[in-house]
């Protein structure tokens, strides 16, 4: 769940892998596509949206992609997958089958994930390279 900058709307992805936007406080949907277009969010959790399309692989299931957050810069992603990979792409990420800047592999499918805000792209990539020795 993600909050816009404002707090005037909320993200949430469903089961059935659908982007669902709602006013704050009211709970309404909103499904103009043209006002969720300029909404600044705050945090993006989402694996689902136009800005995150390049985080799927060409044979990439719905299911395959568990997470995602964006750095508080707003210009890093981290994604985690069913495969234990940790990528690290560009944000937004809107075109189809981006390459990954980085990738490292867990020992498990990666469920959740999470950039500290002390982080920068550099520090991510240090550390992504330091593992992947």
């Amino acid at each position: 769940m993600d909050f816009s900058a404002d707090s005037s709307y909320l993200q949430v992805s469903t089961g059935s892998y659908k982007r669902q936007v709602y006013e704050v406080p009211s709970g309404k949907q909103l499904v103009d596509q043209a006002v969720i277009d300029r909404i600044t969010w705050a945090t993006w959790t989402s694996v689902l949206g136009d800005e995150v399309i390049g985080i799927w692989s060409r044979h990439a299931e719905k299911a395959d992609v568990n997470c995602a957050c964006v750095s508080h810069s707003g210009i890093n992603l981290v994604t985690g997958d069913d495969f234990g990979m940790v990528k690290l792409f560009d944000f937004p990420c809107p075109e189809k089958f981006v390459r990954t800047c980085f990738c490292m592999v867990t020992a498990t499918s990666t469920v959740d994930i999470r950039i500290l805000s002390c982080f920068s792209r550099r520090h991510m990539m240090e550390i992504f390279s330091s593992i992947n020795l």
